[in-house]
C-alpha cells in the first residue's frame, strides 16, 4: 500500500525564522493570511475545528500556497449539534484564548481559530507573541488577564488598519471576537499592503535553492529507467554512499586488525556468539512451527542466507520428519 500526499518545500514557522528580525513584510503576510481565512472558512463550513493553528502547522508549497496541516487536536462537530460548544483543548499554549487559559469547561470552538490566527497574524508581521512569560503558568496567566507584552497601541506605527484587525481578533470575550465574515470585511484584509522590502523566499535545503523531492527522481531511474537526475541529488547520494563505505572499512578494520589489544576480546565474543547461534539455529525467528507454517521463510542469526540443502545439514532430523507426516498423510 502507498500513500502519496501532496509535496511541500517548507513551512511557515522556517520561513518566519529565516526572516531578519523573524518577521515577513506585510504585503507578504496578508497573502498568507488571507489564505488561512480562506481554509478555516471552508474547515468551519464543514463542522472542523483545528484547535492549532500556529505557524509551525502551516505548510508552503513552491508557488507560496498555503496549506494547513496536523489535525491530530482537531474536533469535528456532530451533524445535528445547535452550536459549536467544545470541551477539550489540547493545542500550543502560546495560542490559546482566554478562556482556555482561565480554565472554561466548555467554550466556542471556532472562536479559539480566530484568537489563535490572531496571533499567527501578530506573530508574522511583529515577529513577537502578543503575550509572553517565563513559565507556563505565566504565560497562561497573562492570557486570562489579556496582559499584553507591550501595549497595544504600538501596533498602530505599524499599520492602523492592521492594528484594528489584530485587536478584534484578540478580543478577551469570545462574543465580542470578530467571526470569519467580519474579518473578511476589515480593510486590511480586503486592500493589499503596499509592496515594500524584498519578499522572504523559502530557505534553501542542502544547497537545493527549489527543494527538489530527493524519492521522485531516484524512483524514476531506478522503475522508468529515466537518466535525468539532479546533479546536486546524484552527489548527495554519492557522498552518502562514500561515507557509509568509509565507515564499514573503519569497522572492518577495527574489529579483525591482529595487531590491536582489542581483537582477543572480540575474537572470544565471536566464538561465544556463534556457539549461542548454534544454540538459536534450532528456532526460527520468523516461523511459530515449520511444520505448521511451511511458507514461512525461515531467518538465521547474522543475516545468513542458507539454501534449503545447508538447512538440511544442519538440519538432518528435519528431513525424516517430513517423510514420516507424509506416510502419515498418505496413509
Amino acid at each position: 500500500m502507498y500513500l502519496i500526499m501532496e509535496y511541500c518545500v517548507g513551512g511557515l514557522q522556517e520561513l518566519i525564522d529565516s526572516a531578519p528580525e523573524k518577521k515577513l513584510p506585510l504585503f507578504q503576510a496578508h497573502r498568507y493570511f488571507k489564505q488561512l481565512i480562506y481554509g478555516l472558512e471552508y474547515l468551519h463550513g464543514r463542522g472542523v475545528i483545528h484547535k492549532d493553528i500556529k505557524p509551525g502547522n502551516l505548510l508552503l508549497t513552491l508557488d507560496q500556497t498555503l496549506k494547513i496541516s496536523d489535525f491530530g487536536v482537531a474536533e469535528a462537530l456532530e451533524n445535528f449539534a445547535i452550536d459549536d460548544t467544545c470541551s477539550t483543548a489540547q493545542g500550543s499554549p502560546a495560542f490559546q484564548p482566554p478562556e482556555i487559559a482561565n480554565g472554561l469547561e466548555v467554550f466556542a470552538g471556532f472562536k479559539v481559530d480566530i484568537w489563535s490566527s490572531g496571533v499567527t497574524l501578530y506573530n508574522m508581521c511583529t515577529g513577537k507573541y502578543p503575550f509572553e512569560g517565563d513559565n507556563l503558568y505565566k504565560l497562561l496567566e497573562n492570557i486570562g488577564k489579556l496582559n499584553w507584552r507591550e501595549p497595544p497601541e504600538h501596533l498602530n506605527n505599524v499599520d492602523k488598519d492592521l492594528a484594528d484587525l489584530i485587536l478584534g481578533m484578540l478580543e478577551a470575550a469570545p462574543c465580542k471576537r470578530l467571526t470569519l465574515q467580519e474579518i473578511r470585511s476589515k480593510i486590511w484584509f480586503i486592500k493589499t499592503p503596499e509592496k515594500r522590502g524584498t519578499e522572504i523566499p523559502i530557505p534553501p535545503l542542502k544547497g537545493d535553492q527549489h527543494r527538489c523531492s530527493t524519492v521522485l527522481p531516484f524512483w524514476n531511474h531506478i522503475t522508468m529507467k529515466w537518466n535525468k537526475i539532479p546533479k546536486i541529488l546524484a552527489n548527495q547520494s554519492n557522498n552518502n554512499s562514500q561515507n557509509i563505505n568509509e565507515k564499514n572499512e573503519v569497522n572492518t578494520k577495527t574489529e579483525f586488525d591482529p595487531n590491536s589489544s582489542s581483537s582477543s576480546k572480540k575474537s572470544k565474543k565471536l566464538d561465544t556468539s556463534s556457539s549461542s547461534n548454534k544454540r538459536r539455529s534450532k528456532k526460527p525467528v520468523s516461523c511459530i512451527s515449520v511444520r505448521k507454517l511451511t511458507h514461512c521463510r525461515t531467518s538465521y542469526p547474522n543475516n545468513n542466507i542458507w539454501s534449503y540443502n545447508d538447512f538440511l545439514e544442519k538440519h538432518p532430523r528435519f528431513e525424516e520428519k517430513k517423510s514420516t507426516c507424509s506416510s502419515i498423510v498418505s496413509l
